[in-house]
């Protein structure tokens, strides 16, 4: 069977493992803000990158099925540069920022960013929602 057969179940398994990732990174977010521990227990970390590898591989399927090359499709590029962005903040709201204002921003661009690339995904417009602002 051809790749492209499957891509139904992928986009699928994509679209609900963004959902799953982001309500996670959320819950975990809430809960260091609220000074518990729960967010950085082994197992909620171990589900955490179990779901991100899983959205690592139904994502690099896409590209796959759809030939697309992210660095020549700007929203792709956008999405990956955001993704990036996502996880150097989500870093640092989680464990690395020292105060608990920084932590917060940290969690809010790290928000911000995740709707942004969900955006981005919807409209396949690199500007994502900020379209809305240039009049587009």
């Amino acid at each position: 069977m051809a790749l492209a057969e499957f891509y139904p179940l992928v986009k699928s398994a994509h679209v609900g493992l963004v959902l799953a990732s982001g309500s996670l990174f959320a819950t975990r977010s809430v809960a260091m803000l609220a000074g518990s521990t729960f967010g950085m227990r082994a197992p909620v970390r171990y589900l955490s990158y179990a779901i991100d590898t899983a959205l690592l591989g139904a994502a690099l399927l896409l590209v796959a099925i759809l030939q697309l090359n992210p660095f020549a499709t700007p929203w792709l590029a956008a999405k990956l540069t955001l993704l990036v962005a996502y996880i150097a903040l989500g870093s640092l709201g989680l464990k690395r920022a020292r105060t608990r204002a920084r932590r917060i921003a940290a969690f809010a661009g790290a928000l911000l960013c995740f709707a942004m690339m969900y955006a981005i995904a919807r409209r396949h417009d690199p500007l994502g929602f900020l379209h809305i602002l240039v009049g587009q």
